[in-house]
């Protein structure tokens, strides 16, 4: 009778090194950590801002900082606007930002269509003419363009801070023509067959796909009128058609005006950008990511 010995066959998993692993996670500890004190460093003057708008005037300038007020003085909020027409400031950016923000992306809309689906003489030596619009500095042409507007009679009114953007913005050119360039030319071609005018086709099939791209747009156009204070310092004069902007000058210029008033004030006026920002986020991420995918 033969025994059949059975050997017992024991498998080893193969040990992984840890010292790779115990790296990675330590760098990406170190990255959140460093994420994080930047976060907070730079959220530091925003929260004492929200801080400042709430003290009472006798803990503003305490070293060290107080950091939560003893008592909350909201009345910071409500004086101002017995003080200043600020409900007619916010009309006026209102009126300015809305205007600029259409404009802009009609205009803009139009040019990167033309340089990113036709084909015609010279496209390449204009893109790059429009493109170096953008080193010149809005001084350069501040007086021409004040005299113009002056010749017209259109100093002191909400004109000149709308009446440019109807021409095109050459950065908001650039990142709609990038991407539109992205969209397949055979949509172009097929619309063409079927009898669709060009107009049609930058109506009906560009304008819709590059939804993402138009929405980048308009944000930065919504947070560069909203925020203006340059052009209406030099165009506007009467009180009646300040922008928010000149009105936070203005309030911070009087001399009964506390620093609490200022940056409560402040605080309210960078609320409509908040909204816009985080309720955008998406389409702003979205946009920004895809777009200049094609040169």
């Amino acid at each position: 009778m033969t025994t059949a010995s059975h050997e017992e066959t024991t498998f080893i998993e193969p040990v992984t090194p840890r010292a790779p692993v115990i790296r990675k996670t330590i760098g990406r500890i170190l990255i959140y950590l460093a994420i994080a004190v930047g976060g907070i460093i730079f959220a530091m003057p925003f929260v004492w801002m929200i801080s400042t708008s709430v003290k009472p005037t006798a803990e503003v300038y305490v070293l060290p900082p107080k950091w939560i007020p003893s008592t909350f003085e909201w009345s910071n909020f409500k004086t101002p606007w017995e003080v200043l027409p600020f409900a007619t400031f916010y009309k006026n950016s209102a009126i300015v930002t809305s205007v600029s923000i259409v404009a802009t992306v009609i205009s803009s809309s139009l040019a990167a269509f033309a340089f990113s689906r036709l084909r015609f003489r010279f496209r390449g030596p204009l893109f790059i003419l429009v493109l170096s619009t953008m080193m010149l500095p809005p001084q350069v042409t501040l007086v021409p363009k004040y005299l113009l507007y002056a010749e017209l009679g259109w100093v002191n009114t909400l004109w000149p801070l709308m009446i440019e953007n109807f021409f095109g913005h050459a950065f908001s050119i650039f990142l709609l023509r990038q991407f539109m360039m992205t969209i397949p030319r055979e949509m172009d071609e097929a619309a063409r067959l079927d009898g669709a005018s060009w107009f049609e086709i930058y109506l009906r099939i560009i304008m819709p796909l590059s939804a993402p791209a138009l929405g980048v747009v308009a944000i930065f156009a919504f947070q560069a009128h909203w925020t203006e204070f340059f052009l209406p310092l030099i165009y506007l004069s009467t009180r009646d058609l300040f922008t928010v902007p000149l009105g936070l000058q203005m309030l911070n210029t009087r001399e009964a005006t506390d620093v609490q008033q200022t940056m409560a004030m402040t605080l309210v006026s960078i609320i409509p950008l908040l909204i816009i920002f985080f309720t955008a986020q998406r389409k702003f991420i979205q946009g920004i990511t895809i777009t200049g995918v094609k040169g």
